[in-house]
């Protein structure tokens, strides 16, 4: 029995007014040859099909045309409900899914038996058995009792997480034996454990009050495919608890790792092996730090001989105090093959106005110098921006003015 993990698809994003659906159908095309290469028994999407509860007529239309073309390749597809998913529309084609060998589970608001479910191999047999759990919302586990402390309610969401985790598990062990005692069990969530490194693509999301999840509340499986956070790894020093990541990169800060869908092997009940599958970039992007001149330097060394640009986050560290610093990018770039997506101003005067206080007090500054300073520490990179720091400067006199003017008359 072959299983595949993935999670985070975030069909329809919009990353800096950019469209990702290039990229996504190049990584639908890319998978479905994977699981017919390595003949996948099942695929998991472990949430976050979806970037919103309301996403655009193309994504809804790559999600139904691949639950198509993987059921031609005897694949069953499971899909889960993630925090970006609405549930009310995944649950809106469920029926509809189902006869094409696809199982939705959008809540745990069902009953505990169907969220049990028997995978079947390729020769029709069981093959596995998963406890399909979706981003939990609190009130398909708990009833919130009045005069809870936050820490009382923590304690019982946790507790009751475990509870549900449990439950499933007791109804797959029965399963499993009814079955003759030879499937492994698969466990899922779309959560965060505690421990984990997040990116800053990853929304954080509280189950209630609950921030975190402890990794020894998940039931013995033999794997458990978690989602909701975009970097692969492993959670608790358990090879078979992992996060497969998001098959794309959906913020700058997640370069440094690689791309991945997780496959699962099994021989009956005993896990083979597990092996991170790399996924290929079809979108070039890049992260580049320096003074104006470093940077228009490591631009130039890019290749950018591709078809599509490649797009860049330039975080400017020396000549950020530049008014027209965005004029000089687009002159630094006018004739390559890129696309700024991201400009940031790297606060060097923050640190130096920070270092300065032990020798510096408001009794030595003016009020327009303690004005003029506050404003070094926000960030004017747009035309609009710098306008708009203009009409607080001109405020600001016209206020000063004011209030001189009241002392001088008492």
């Amino acid at each position: 029995m072959k299983i595949l993990h993935t999670s985070d698809w975030h069909l329809g994003q919009s990353f800096f007014t950019q469209s990702r659906k290039y990229e996504h159908q190049c990584f639908l095309t890319w998978l479905l040859e994977l699981i017919a290469r390595e003949q996948i028994d099942a695929l998991i999407v472990a949430g976050d099909i979806f970037d919103t509860g309301t996403p655009p007529s193309y994504a809804r239309e790559m999600y139904n045309q691949f639950v198509v073309d993987i059921q031609q390749l005897d694949c069953r597809l499971v899909v889960l409900g993630g925090n970006h998913d609405s549930v009310a529309m995944l649950n809106e084609s469920k029926p509809l899914l189902a006869r094409l060998n696809t199982y939705v589970i959008a809540s745990t608001g069902l009953a505990l038996d169907e969220q049990v479910v028997d995978l079947p191999a390729r020769d029709g047999n069981s093959g596995a058995i998963l406890c399909a759990v979706p981003y939990i919302r609190p009130r398909d586990v708990l009833q919130s009792q009045a005069g809870e402390s936050g820490a009382d309610k923590r304690q019982a969401l946790g507790e009751a997480i475990k509870a549900h985790y449990d439950s499933l598990y007791t109804l797959a062990i029965a399963k499993r034996h009814a079955a003759g005692g030879d499937l492994p069990i698969i466990a899922t969530g779309h959560l965060t454990a505690l421990g984990v490194t997040k990116s800053e693509s990853t929304r954080d999301i509280y189950i209630g009050t609950l921030e975190a999840f402890a990794a020894d509340g998940f039931p013995p499986a033999d794997y458990i495919a978690l989602g909701h956070i975009h970097r692969p790894q492993i959670v608790a020093k358990s090879e078979h608890i992992r996060y497969s990541g998001s098959p794309i990169y959906l913020s700058f800060d997640e370069l440094s790792s690689r791309k991945q869908v997780v496959m699962v092997e099994f021989d009956g009940a005993e896990r083979k092996s597990i092996t991170p599958v790399d996924i290929p970039v079809f979108q070039p992007m890049t992260n580049i730090t320096g003074s104006l001149a470093q940077i228009e330097q490591d631009i130039k060394l890019l290749d950018t001989s591709g078809e599509r640009p490649t797009w860049l986050c330039l975080q400017v560290d020396s000549d950020d105090y530049l008014s027209d610093l965005q004029q000089r990018v687009q002159a630094m770039i006018d004739g390559v093959n890129v696309e700024v997506l991201q400009l940031r101003r790297v606060r060097n005067k923050q640190r130096q106005m920070l270092s300065q206080q032990q020798t510096e007090t408001l009794a030595e500054l003016t009020p327009t110098e303690v004005f003029e300073k506050r404003l070094e520490m926000e960030s004017f990179d747009t035309d609009e921006a710098t306008a708009r720091a203009e009409r607080i400067r001109a405020r600001f006199a016209q206020i000063l003015s004011e209030v001189e003017h009241q002392e001088v008359n008492v």
